[in-house]
């Protein structure tokens, strides 16, 4: 049954390389989001609702299926990858002006006033504490990313839940197999709220400081 656990690297390698893609692509549609310009805030929203409405299995067949074609070829894991981060990304831009929103407007002015520049008051105040807003709801769907990057199983990455098929259909098993593998990601999201909590306590301290 342990074999199981021989696809908790690419379960890591899947959720990590989605959340972090998506986070990376999360940035210009949270600034997009909240810009002045009626054209780019639309064009940003567009691509938010749309992209949250379709499943992320569909954005996986797309990137697979559909990309696959000629002289491009995606492997199962770069589309399985791809597909999840296209998905974070929108839920992330949402969780990060919502953030945003949350905080007060007088933080930026009260940096300048200090002295500091826009770019220094920006990453050393602002966002410290827009990412300490945001951790709550980051936290939530890195957990539901963890299971949601299951479904690339379907194209034959051999993550966890693809090993326990595998393993289920050649003994015995049964389901015991796939309650191994439930257990694997309950660990794994406890050990993310762990490290959450963590980052939290320490972006307090430094503010604190």
């Amino acid at each position: 049954m342990l074999s199981v656990l021989l696809g908790l690297p690419l379960t890591l390698v899947v959720t990590a390389g989605s959340l972090l893609l998506g986070t990376l692509l999360a940035v210009p549609l949270t600034l997009g989001l909240q810009s002045r310009y009626w054209l780019v805030w639309l064009a940003c929203r567009a691509v938010v609702d749309i992209v949250r409405g379709v499943p992320p299995i569909v954005w996986l067949f797309v990137l697979f299926y559909g990309v696959s074609i000629g002289a491009i070829q995606l492997s199962a894991l770069v589309a399985g990858i791809g597909a999840l981060a296209i998905v974070a990304a929108a839920y992330l831009a949402e969780i990060f002006r919502g953030a945003s929103k949350a905080l007060h407007h007088g933080q930026s002015e009260a940096a300048t006033a200090l002295g500091l520049s826009k770019r220094t008051a920006f990453i050393s105040v602002i966002v410290p504490q827009v990412w300490r807003a945001a951790i709550p709801g980051y936290t939530n769907y890195a957990i539901a990313l963890l299971k949601d990057s299951s479904i690339v199983s379907i194209v034959g990455v051999s993550e966890i839940v693809d090993r326990a098929g595998q393993l289920s259909r050649s003994t015995d098993l049964g389901v015991l197999v796939f309650l191994l593998a439930g257990l694997v990601y309950v660990v794994l999201s406890i050990l993310i709220g762990i490290g959450s909590r963590a980052a939290d306590a320490r972006i307090r301290a430094r503010v604190a400081v």
